[in-house]
This record gives C-alpha cells, sequence and structure tokens, in this order.
C-alpha cells in the first residue's frame, strides 16, 4: 500500500492511535480508493483493516470471504460467529484509545459518512470514534499532477462544447429551426461524447424561472422552449475517460436578446461580485499562508449578496469539492448547509458558483479554484459579462 508511511505519519500528527477501516456490502467507496485496491466480487461479509499510528495494519475478515484484503499487508484474524467478531475486532483494537472512522459528527460531512451507525456504536465500546474527515481529504481529495493536466484538458473541451451551445442558441434565434431546454442539453451531451468527456448526469439547461431551481433539469415531456428575451442559464460538468480523472465543472449565463433587462444585468453583477470575493478570500489567505476553512470562504460571498439585499435568494452553499466525483470528499465552501471547519488544502479543488435566484429567473457563476504551493488559481476562463444571443 503506497500511502503507508504518509498515512501514519498524518495519525501521529492528528493525534490517533489508528485508522479503523470497515466495509459490508461495497458501501464505503473511499475505504478502497485510499487503501489502493480493487474488491473482487461481492462484500457479502464484514471486514476491518486498521492502520496504527505505529507498526504494521491488521485486519479482520469473515471466514467465507478471508481473502479480500490479500492485497493489503499486515496479519489476518478470521472470525465467522458474531461472538467471534466481538472478540477478533476487541483484539484488532488493542492498544488503541482514539481512532478515525468514516464517520462524521451529527452527520456534518455526509461526503464522510460512510459507516452506519450501528458500526460506530459498536466500536465506541471499545475505543474513541473521530471523524477521519481530515484524513480523507488528505489521501482522497487532493490530485496529483496527472489529474491536474487532466482537468485542464477536460477544461478545455467544456469550454469548447459550451461555446458551441451558445452558438447553437444564436443561431436557432437568428431563424434557425426552434430549439427548447431539453434540445439544447443533448447537444451538450453529444459534444461531450464526440470530445471524449464522461459526465454522471445533466447538464442542467434552464431558461427564466427554471433556472431558479439550482438543479433544474430538463425532460423531453417537459422542457421550455428557448426564446428572444429569455435568460439563460447553462450548468455543465465532466471529465476525461480515465480511472482516475477528475471533473471540471461550470456555469454560465446568458440573455437571449441584445440588450438585458435592468434587473437581470443587476442580479448578475450582484453575483459576479459575491464569486470574486470568494475568489480573492482564497487567494489573499493562500498567499500569505493563513489557515483557511470552508466555511470562511462561505461567508465572503455570502456576505457581498447579502450586503446587497439578496440574502433570502442564495439557498446553496458556495461551492463544493471536486475530485473523481463531481462532488467529491473534500472540504466544501459552506457555512450555510453545513459549518464546514476542514481547512483548505495544497492539491485541492473545488467550485466557486454564488447564485441568485428569483421567482422570475436565476443567476449563477462557477468556476473551479485549484490550491497549490503558496497560490490559488481559477483553472478556467471567468465570466464577466452577460453571454448576449440576440
Amino acid at each position: 500500500m503506497k500511502n503507508l508511511a504518509d498515512i501514519q505519519a498524518a495519525l501521529r500528527e492528528e493525534g490517533l492511535d489508528g485508522w479503523l477501516f470497515f466495509d459490508h456490502h461495497s458501501r464505503d467507496p473511499l475505504a478502497y480508493r485510499i487503501l489502493d485496491f480493487t474488491p473482487h466480487g461481492t462484500m457479502s461479509r464484514r471486514w476491518y483493516y486498521l492502520i496504527p499510528a505505529e507498526g504494521e495494519p491488521r485486519a479482520l475478515v469473515h471466514r467465507i470471504e478471508s481473502h479480500v484484503l490479500d492485497p493489503l499487508p499486515g496479519a489476518r484474524q478470521i472470525y465467522s460467529s458474531w461472538a467471534a467478531q466481538l472478540e477478533g475486532l476487541a483484539l484488532l483494537l488493542a492498544g488503541c484509545r482514539v481512532v478515525a472512522m468514516q464517520y462524521s459528527p451529527r452527520c456534518a460531512v455526509p461526503y464522510v459518512a460512510m459507516v452506519d451507525a450501528g458500526t460506530v456504536e459498536l466500536v465506541r465500546g471499545l475505543a474513541e470514534v473521530r471523524s477521519s474527515d481530515n484524513l480523507i481529504q488528505m489521501f482522497e481529495a487532493r490530485w496529483n499532477q496527472d489529474q491536474m493536466e487532466m482537468h485542464l484538458e477536460a477544461g478545455r473541451r467544456v469550454d469548447a462544447v459550451l461555446r458551441a451551445a451558445f452558438e447553437h442558441v444564436r443561431s436557432a434565434l437568428a431563424g434557425g429551426p426552434a430549439i427548447s431546454e431539453f434540445d439544447l442539453q443533448q447537444f451538450i451531451r453529444r459534444g461531450f461524447a464526440a470530445d471524449g468527456l464522461l459526465t454522471d448526469h445533466g447538464p442542467i439547461v434552464a431558461v427564466n424561472a427554471n433556472a431558479s431551481d439550482p438543479h433544474y433539469e430538463p425532460r423531453a415531456e417537459s422542457s421550455a422552449p428557448i426564446r428572444h428575451g429569455d435568460s439563460l442559464l447553462i450548468d455543465l460538468w465532466a471529465k476525461l475517460d480515465h480511472p482516475d480523472a477528475v471533473y471540471y465543472d461550470i456555469t454560465w449565463t446568458g440573455y437571449c436578446g441584445p440588450q438585458p433587462p435592468a434587473a437581470v444585468e443587476n442580479v448578475f453583477q450582484v453575483v459576479r461580485g459575491a464569486r470574486d470575493c470568494a475568489i480573492e478570500c482564497v487567494q489573499t489567505a493562500i498567499a500569505a499562508s493563513d489557515d483557511l476553512r470552508g466555511f470562511q470562504v462561505d461567508d465572503a460571498a455570502r456576505g457581498y449578496i447579502r450586503d446587497q439585499g439578496f440574502a433570502d435568494y442564495f439557498v446553496h452553499r458556495t461551492g463544493h469539492s471536486i475530485g473523481r466525483d463531481v462532488h467529491g470528499s473534500g472540504a466544501n465552501m459552506d457555512n450555510l448547509e453545513t459549518h464546514d471547519e476542514r481547512r483548505v488544502i495544497a492539491g485541492t479543488c473545488f467550485s466557486i458558483e454564488p447564485g441568485i435566484y428569483l421567482p422570475e429567473f436565476g443567476i449563477r457563476s462557477e468556476v473551479n479554484m485549484y490550491i497549490g504551493a503558496g497560490e490559488a488559481r481559477v483553472t478556467g476562463s471567468i465570466q464577466t459579462e452577460l453571454v448576449l444571443l440576440g
């Protein structure tokens, strides 16, 4: 296991005696990523794997699936009965006072909360259980250089598809065939496929009031036409077709006409200002080597929107971690849905995407930020004006 020495060093730094991994029926994908192995077949029995802060790892596995952890180093205990499992777990944790697990107090960070409450209760009879959220960020959310390059390449391709989508709308409004939200969504999906990009769902293509639903997605049977005078929001995310590829995730907005109404222009400028406040917050803190937490970035964007009188219309967090899943397991820029106190650390990427959602229309502007060594950068182009499509 290539990360063993680094994990043990991190455990000592965090004041932990060990990191206890647990899985049943492949419910914890984070465990397999961090331990760097792929299970064969269905995990129909429980397994436990302890990485201690000092010494060799050790495991507890069921007799029926006794080879499940063979790719990993360390001694094995085997159990069959529930009583033997409890005895084995006590031996596994001998000498451990405090262990980390994929658990989040009060489910504050649901992306980390992979272990069921009953198992946490079971382990708590033997040791104190703390959240592995900081460890997860260090060993799952950080990118290597190849992933960064794949992100940048995905960005170039996604940006090109987005430009083509806006041109497609412009052509339709200039007299071409009529186009709906669903038509444009499918146009983008075809562009992704042609450019070797993968996505898990989406994209979001929404006009007017539909754009006030942050997770709106058009359907063939319920899709609004895109017409002159409409506000248009496009949120699209994709990654390269590679096992370790990471996502690129952006949102741009436009207006189907030569001149947007004052209300639309004003909201765009407020959203743009909030986005730029969050970017500046991150860049200033990282350049100064200050300790930066996810909730502080949310406060920067949310405070700007509040000062402009739109606090009630910004209904989601400012940003989310980005990784092999579009919503990754690192720190989120959030002091609304959760109070995310995790540090913003080097090697991680996240979105900055404030939005204002009025009854008549919604505006969001989304960029991706990557934290390097002593610097923070936006990894793609930054929208500074509404895209005019008429």
